[in-house]
């Protein structure tokens, strides 16, 4: 086992299911997100392509350190390896979250 954990993010973003891979991840300053850093993606010398790998890897392409949202978390593994980076369509029952209740009375409402 690698001496640095690897850890499988999965998240939703506009309307889809985002599954990464990670070697650090951690509660951030910032209210309500999570960091996500060191992102891991599979080796370039695979004879096939994975296009949804690719579109991660192109979206993270640079990217340092990603703050996600605490809501759009589905789930955070510890992986003994990493695999594929993939996105699916979040449609479905099984695949939504649905959001915290929200009793929709804000500051200065007297009703």
């Amino acid at each position: 086992m690698s001496l640095k954990p690897t850890y499988k993010v999965i998240f939703l973003n506009q309307g889809q299911v985002f599954e990464v891979f990670a070697r650090a991840i951690y509660q951030s300053e910032m209210y309500g997100f999570i960091e996500v850093e060191e992102f891991v993606f599979g080796e370039r010398s695979q004879v096939l392509v994975d296009p949804g790998e690719e579109k991660l890897k192109n979206e993270f392409a640079g990217v340092k350190r990603s703050y996600i949202p605490i809501h759009s978390i589905v789930r955070i593994d510890e992986v003994e390896k990493e695999g594929a980076a993939r996105v699916l369509e979040a449609k479905g029952n099984n695949s939504t979250v649905t959001p915290f209740p929200y009793g929709g009375m804000g500051p200065g409402d007297d009703s």
